[in-house]
């Protein structure tokens, strides 16, 4: 299988709408309950775009296989270091090795950026061991637990947090990080 790493164009919205959707009404990557449209998830990507920030699609064998991006942590002027990373992997594609192409292409951009920290909100952590055992390969360490935060499909959720310190020794910053003044959609 041939994998690819590249930037999402407006033309992978409807791809990137369709899974989300899809892991919106089946998962629990999301506690969204109603998948958006196609228009809000244009929205959601220009806002990503916006920032800066990389949004990434991945393909096996040329078919569009999932999607990674990078948003700003919190609003707050002090977060600006920070990103959270989300992806989004085709139930065809899972096992496959998309995902970790995906959150390791998103690292480097970041880290290109000079950004300080990336973090990984991991829902339902009781049935995402893989992509914990991921972000741990990956050199995310685990930050915290949010027990019981979320419901969804008559159950309750907990959402696992998980940092990767981009710059481990503390310097101050070499760039001013994210303008966080146009907000996420």
């Amino acid at each position: 299988m041939i994998r690819t790493i590249r930037d999402a164009t407006e033309d992978d919205l409807s791809a990137i709408a369709r899974l989300y959707g899809h892991e919106t009404l089946t998962g629990t990557a999301t506690f969204e309950l109603e998948p958006p449209t196609q228009e809000e998830m244009a929205s959601r990507f220009g806002a990503v775009q916006r920032h800066g920030l990389p949004w990434l699609v991945a393909e096996l064998d040329g078919a569009f296989a999932g999607y990674a991006y990078a948003s700003p942590f919190r609003p707050p002027p002090a977060y600006r270091y920070g990103v959270e990373g989300s992806i989004y992997v085709e139930p065809s594609a899972r096992g496959h090795g998309v995902g970790r192409a995906l959150l390791e292409a998103l690292i480097d951009r970041v880290r290109a950026m000079g950004l300080r920290h990336v973090i990984g909100a991991i829902s339902d952590s009781a049935s995402s061991a893989a992509s914990i055992a991921l972000h741990r390969t990956l050199g995310f360490r685990e930050a915290g637990v949010y027990r019981q935060v979320g419901w969804k499909f008559e159950r309750w959720l907990d959402v696992t947090l998980m940092q990767l310190d981009l710059a481990p020794d503390g310097a101050p910053p070499a760039m001013p990080g994210l303008d966080l003044t146009g907000g996420l959609a």
